[in-house]
């Protein structure tokens, strides 16, 4: 321990090496329930490319597992310590490198709060589309680590689609450069988007080059009430096959509108069974809301009412982003799914989570990017009562099996980390297992990049 500590402050500054356990405990987990968590020996908080190398020097040289960090805003478990392990917090790296407004790119350190990168493109005309709910606290590097999604994703895409380069350091300690900085390049093996999603287990993440798009303009959103789930993915469904481009569609189960009313006062419809929203953010989104507001209806909407102006489109979004923290409200702690299922069989998924909810007697709120077929099922219960702790593992083990059932995956955007572990081998199977297990083997021979997550 002494030697690990002595070498670390050979190439890092005193106030960048936090040794005192009350304080290093806190960097211990992310956010997710049911993931073990260990000890580490020591936090370094690095600000340079060449202090995070030097760390991974260490490391090697001592055979001391590495396990990065960013917010710890993750649900899966990926950023949680293990016993005498060194936490690579990379907060501190959390510079603006370049806008470039030509070639339309963002170059980031790691440490840049997702929502401080988009303010900052917007000004320049310029759009960074990835939107995380969490998109106040969240890094780019974390966003990276676990290929994010967001809230626009049906239009614009995940984070994978707006990663061009990467500079990861490796294991060992070297610096490996991926990717480009033009429009297009397929030189090689694509190296970068293997990396993203990777959870940190390839390398270290200490410069991105993001793609950014022209700034939309303000979109205008539009909610529909209906009276069961069907009847809403039916909405769903009508407006996907009809070639639709909304920038936003989202659904709400009964269990989470009136969670959110209860903590808002939002005055959402309570008598709904399910509420959808979908937003467009072209120049003229009259015409499309319209059409949209057609299929609702013929797919057997009670009420919908289009949004008159930005700031009731806000509000909206508001009472959205307002879900996780609702249904926190209800019970105090819970477990976020994200299975994604083909859209096709959305409504079979939460009408089949809404069976799980009743079988196990908990409390399961439901939201979805519905676009995409990715579903939030939010597991509320008591942690201080063994029971029902014990029936909420055991109902988000069945909600994973329905969605595998369905022809879905049992991560859409928040990764697989120490929670899903037992459930990508069912997905892969052994010769897919196999084969990422060999990938890992090549960029971390010895193991020690997050030990214990993904596999």
């Amino acid at each position: 321990m002494r030697d690990l500590i002595e070498l670390l402050r050979e190439g890092l500054p005193e106030e960048a090496v936090l040794t005192d356990p009350d304080v290093t405990g806190a960097y211990a987990n992310d956010m997710a329930s049911f993931c073990e968590a260990g000890a580490p020996a020591v936090v370094v908080l690095p600000r340079t490319v060449e202090q995070v190398r030097h760390v991974c020097r260490t490391a090697t040289a001592l055979r001391v597992p590495v396990v990065p960090q960013g917010a710890r805003t993750g649900l899966s478990g990926a950023a949680n310590a293990s016993d005498g392990c060194i936490v690579l917090s990379l907060v501190k790296m959390d510079r603006i490198l370049e806008i470039n407004p030509v070639d339309r790119i963002a170059v980031v350190e790691p440490g840049v709060i997702n929502a401080t990168l988009s303010r900052a493109v917007m000004d320049k005309g310029l759009y960074y589309p990835p939107d995380p709910s969490s998109w106040e606290q969240c890094t780019i590097g974390g966003n990276i680590g676990t290929a994010s999604g967001g809230l626009c994703c049906v239009k614009y895409g995940v984070t994978a689609e707006y990663v061009l380069g990467l500079d990861v350091v490796l294991a060992d300690g070297r610096l490996l450069t991926t990717g480009r900085r033009t429009a297009k390049g397929v030189a090689g093996y694509d190296l970068t988007r293997l990396f993203v999603g990777s959870e940190g287990s390839l390398g270290i993440v200490v410069r991105a080059v993001l793609a950014l798009k022209p700034a939309p303009l303000e979109q205008l959103v539009l909610a529909a009430e209906f009276p069961s789930t069907a009847s809403a993915c039916d909405a769903i469904c009508r407006i996907m096959e009809r070639g639709h481009a909304p920038s936003l569609l989202e659904l709400m189960d009964r269990t989470s509108v009136r969670a959110v009313n209860a903590m808002g006062n939002m005055g959402l419809p309570e008598s709904t069974e399910a509420l959808l929203m979908a937003a467009f953010d072209t120049p003229d989104p009259a015409p499309d809301l319209a059409a949209v507001a057609e299929l609702c209806t013929a797919a057997g909407a009670t009420e919908v009412v289009p949004a008159e102006n930005a700031a009731e489109s806000d509000m909206l979004l508001q009472a959205r982003r307002m879900t996780l923290p609702a249904l926190e409200a209800v019970k105090g702690v819970t477990m976020i799914d994200d299975v994604c299922v083909p859209r096709s069989r959305l409504a079979e998924m939460i009408d089949g989570t809404a069976a799980i909810a009743e079988r196990y007697d908990l409390t399961i709120g439901v939201v979805a990017h519905a676009g995409d077929g990715n579903t939030h099922p939010t597991v509320c219960f008591d942690a201080a009562d063994p029971d029902e702790s014990r029936r909420a593992r055991e109902s988000f083990d069945a909600i994973m099996a329905l969605g595998l059932e369905l022809g879905g995956t049992i991560t859409g955007e928040h990764g697989v980390g120490v929670l899903k572990r037992e459930w990508l081998a069912r997905e892969l199977g052994p010769v897919g297992v196999e084969l990422q297990r060999g990938i890992k083997q090549v960029f971390d021979p010895l193991g020690l990049l997050n030990p214990g997550k993904i596999f």
